[in-house]
């Protein structure tokens, strides 16, 4: 039997450090999940291990892709499991890894198989977006979708009208075109949620966020400017600067915004993944217990 390792959590809580202790214990390599940390481009804003974290243990989907090239969740699904199937022929266990809960289930579930729309109304969407904003499009999304509405992520514009687009396209529920059974695959999957106290959680994610800046996260949002209607870019960690560059308000404003925006995207990773019953929840520090628990299922 081959045993994939999913570790997940909100941002901030630890997943990193847990991974790597771990993959050097199982000597095995990591595979990230995570839907920004894949760009090349992106860097300090998406937290991405350090040179020599990487160093220290295998990662894949770090780095291996550009902003200039067309990537989503289904083409992680694709490239990943294809990754992964090679892994798996000199490995048993493998450790996947992210907060991007759409990209975890794409491996562990599979994307449903949703019909393509007309490319016209996705243009027109597109184009209502930049002329009145997303929070329009998020309001008519409650209208047509409403049990989607209540788990996307409301800041994310390419979530938003892509649901859009196949309500509107198809006439049907995206929530429902997404309901299907699971996929089956040729590993176990073995998951396992890191948290901690909010107020705990919280002090990481500011602090976090006070090194990002000191490590020239401004700087890194400025050369990026340009390419700021990219989806990848319309998140956490660069729409405040991209704001604040914008003239809408000034450098301590965008700091509070970065990290209050922060915390609330940690409280919906929470919410998305706390609706899985197959989660077994540890705290990042208590990696003797995280270990015990993995050897207890795979009986080793």
């Amino acid at each position: 039997m081959k045993y994939l390792i999913a570790v997940v959590g909100p941002t901030a809580v630890g997943k990193t450090a847990l991974c790597l202790h771990l993959a050097q214990q199982l000597d095995t390599e990591i595979i990230s999940a995570d839907s920004r940390q894949v760009f090349r481009e992106m860097h300090i804003g998406t937290a991405k291990p350090t040179q020599e974290e990487l160093a220290l243990v295998t990662h894949h989907f770090i780095d291996s892709h550009s902003i200039h090239e067309p990537f989503n969740a289904g083409d992680y699904e694709r490239e990943a499991l294809e990754k992964i199937e090679r892994l798996f022929i000199s490995r048993d266990k493998l450790i996947i890894t992210g907060g991007s809960g759409l990209y975890l289930k794409a491996i562990t579930e599979g994307m449903a198989d949703i019909p393509e729309v007309d490319e016209e109304i996705r243009m027109q969407l597109n184009q209502r977006l930049a002329e009145v904003g997303l929070e329009a499009l998020t309001e008519e999304l409650k209208m047509l979708d409403p049990e989607y509405y209540d788990e996307v992520d409301l800041k994310n514009p390419q979530r938003v009208t892509r649901a859009l687009e196949v309500c509107i396209g198809t006439g049907k529920k995206y929530s429902e075109l997404r309901s299907q059974k699971p996929r089956r695959r040729d590993f176990k999957t073995i998951k396992i949620g890191l948290n901690r106290p909010r107020k705990e959680l919280y002090e990481r994610i500011n602090a976090r966020m006070d090194v990002m800046i000191e490590q020239g996260l401004f700087d890194e949002a400025r050369k990026l400017y340009q390419y700021r209607n990219h989806y990848a870019l319309q998140t956490v960690g660069y729409k405040e600067i991209f704001d604040y560059m914008e003239g809408k308000y000034d450098r301590e404003e965008a700091v509070r915004l970065l990290k209050r925006n922060t915390r609330r995207y940690a409280k919906r990773q929470l919410t998305w993944f706390g609706k899985d019953e197959e989660i077994k929840w540890f705290h990042p520090d208590d990696y003797d217990d995280v270990f015990s628990y993995i050897k207890s299922v795979t009986n080793d």
